[in-house]
């Protein structure tokens, strides 16, 4: 679909422009009327103008706005940004026009959590934000995230997604658990486990080479810090992140799935600051521990299925076995004492609190359905209300990471060494040429579920998009030989380019391909997984993403190799390969080592529980 320039209707030229637009047609067309049938019959004209002017509002009022939204939702990751935005908030305020302002939709409070960030953000961004009626650009962006994370969990949740480790604990709780609180504990186990797969873990603090300027930051805020170095959205995308923003693709997959999620952190005693530690789902009224960093599940007591905030408060052995005996770098630096009095930080910005989407989303039904409000103040009373829990608040990060990116992208326009650090990498996946639109529609589909390509609807799936980013080894070897491939690649030799500056372009040009297609095949790889193929996916997982031919000539295989081995071995547990797998927990120096080796003792104890003829002889 086509987008139309639409001017910013949440902005103070919008009441001037919806006059402009009023009064232009009938002014115009009255001329151009009177042109042509005289002033004798101007009565007649106007009359006919009037009647056109009825029969477009009439037209206007009976349009599904909301089709024209969700039209746009699915294709937003290939469509001009700032157009988008306009586009939608422009339809979303035409339905809003069309409708009864008596609806019956509860008010919003929120102002008390909402001044844990007052300090983020102005009073005009709060009142566009939190407060104004109309919807603004900013609104398309959560609805963009909304739309992503909704799909994302419809399908993650899936029994075929339970861990094996799991089953018995979760059998065992038949007995104990209303079938609601079990469910949604499942579900909560499930969005973890695929956030822990698919989110490669990155150390708190990223180092910049020497030389490579920095930009000047807000005072909260430091360049490469913790949990706010990307967008939620971009952590989704590409796919990586630190022990934080895993935390927040969890509870946002949490909050789509209607589950009320926090991240749990601990109190200093001595100055009061709050330290992220959990991750927390709170399902009746037990609070659920999972930890992001670790990239595993707090074990309950006995090492036996999730623990929960209580038993940590009182079986100081819950969080002292997320330590490693004997190795003193993977000593966990939470105990008994650290968890008994926690604060509950939610992942909202103002948008999802904000009477409009509360209202917008009672509208939402069907195909439709997505969560872009939650009720704060609800989540607030029930996790305060939670044993262990003194206090709730907003989380700042994510309004945090909106400022890093906005001074960091400020940066680079004026800093091109800058820009080639901070940006380079994702190049094949963000940039705006043809093959990096075709990896990140691909991206976007395998995140949306959208595995296979539908013939009738001439939409291309997830897998099919992948293989088309693998270019074949040798066109890429002989790009600088080949003039046929220099233009299947979009590669143009400018005017007046020497020899050494067009060799330099083929270079790059050479190691963008292979970017993407490695990226490209680390992602086909988990989509074999989550198509739970998986002998398929051991074997792209092997035999192309940690093939020495493809991964020793792209620069990022230091940051997928670590998590390709992780995926690989937990392609191995699905195969009954458990001695394989236990052995690639404890390799060294993997940036996720501390929570590996907590995996394979898990993975030991389960192995334990299974009858000796149904393990392979090296497991026996």
């Amino acid at each position: 679909m086509a987008l139309t320039r639409i001017p910013d209707c949440s902005g103070p030229h919008a009441l001037s422009f919806q006059i402009r637009g009023l009064l232009t047609f009938p002014l115009t067309s009255l001329v151009f009327v009177l042109a042509i049938v005289g002033c004798g019959d101007d009565r007649k004209a106007v009359q006919q103008i009037q009647l056109r002017n009825l029969q477009r509002n009439e037209d206007e009022s009976n349009q599904d706005h909301l089709a024209g939204v969700f039209d746009m939702l699915p294709k937003y990751v290939n469509l001009n940004g700032q157009q988008a935005q306009q586009q939608i908030a422009y339809r979303l305020n035409r339905w809003v026009a069309t409708q009864d302002d008596k609806q019956d939709v509860a008010p919003v409070k929120s102002i008390q959590l909402i001044d844990s960030v007052k300090g983020l953000l102005s009073t005009e961004q709060l009142d566009r934000r939190f407060a104004a009626a109309r919807f603004n650009g900013s609104d398309a962006l959560h609805l963009r995230d909304c739309y992503l994370f909704h799909h994302l969990y419809s399908w993650i949740d899936s029994p075929a997604m339970d861990q094996p480790i799991l089953a018995d604990w979760f059998q065992s709780l038949q007995a104990d658990l209303p079938e609601e609180q079990l469910e949604q504990l499942r579900t909560s186990s499930r969005l973890f486990d695929w956030t822990v797969r698919n989110i490669r873990y990155e150390p708190d603090e990223l180092s910049v080479p020497g030389g490579i300027p920095t930009p000047e930051l807000p005072s909260e805020i430091a360049y490469g810090g913790p949990g706010y170095r990307q967008t939620l959205f971009k952590c989704a995308l590409r796919g990586t992140g630190d022990g934080l923003q895993r935390a927040a693709v969890f509870t946002m997959l949490c909050n789509q799935a209607g589950i009320p999620a926090a991240v749990i952190g601990t109190i200093d005693p001595n100055d009061g600051q709050v330290t992220p530690a959990f991750c927390g789902a709170l399902i009746g009224k037990q609070i659920y521990l999972f930890e992001p960093r670790l990239g595993i599940h707090v074990p309950g007591p006995g090492q036996e299925g999730i623990a929960t905030l209580a038993q940590a408060r009182t079986d100081e052995l819950v969080l002292r076995r997320l330590s490693i005996a004997g190795l003193d770098q993977f000593k966990y630096p939470v105990s008994k004492s650290d968890v008994q009095q926690c604060v509950a930080l939610l992942n909202v910005k103002p948008e999802m609190l904000s009477q409009r989407m509360r209202r917008l989303e009672a509208a939402l039904t069907g195909n439709r359905r997505i969560n872009v409000f939650v009720d704060a103040d609800q989540w607030a009373q029930q996790f305060d209300a939670s044993i262990g829990i003194s206090d709730v608040k907003v989380w700042d990060v994510p309004l945090l990471a909106e400022r890093y990116q906005v001074s960091c992208e400020a940066f680079a326009e004026r800093k091109p060494a800058f820009s080639l650090w901070h940006a380079g990498p994702w190049i094949m996946l963000e940039g705006d040429f043809d093959m990096a639109k075709t990896l990140r529609e691909g991206r976007w589909q395998h995140l949306c579920g959208v595995f296979q390509s539908d013939e009738l609807e001439r939409a291309k799936g997830a897998r099919t998009l992948y293989l088309e980013e693998r270019s074949p080894s040798f066109e890429i070897d002989e790009l600088r030989n080949d003039v046929n491939l220099q233009i299947k690649y979009g590669v143009r030799r400018p005017l007046n380019t020497n020899d050494q500056q067009f060799n330099s372009m083929i270079l790059e040009a050479q190691s963008n391909l292979r970017l993407g297609k490695y990226l490209a095949t680390y992602w086909l790889a988990l989509l074999q997984a989550d198509d739970e193929l998986y002998e398929t996916a051991k074997s792209w997982l092997d035999d192309r993403v940690l093939s020495e031919n493809l991964g020793s000539r792209v620069p990022v295989v230091a940051l997928i190799a670590p998590a390709a081995r992780y995926n690989s071995a937990r392609v191995d547990e699905r195969l009954g390969e458990f001695q394989q797998a236990m052995e690639a927990y404890k390799r060294e120096d993997e940036p996720q080592e501390h929570g590996n080796r907590i995996r394979a003792r898990l993975v030991a104890k389960y192995v334990e529980t299974l009858p000796a003829d149904t393990l392979p002889a090296d497991t026996q």
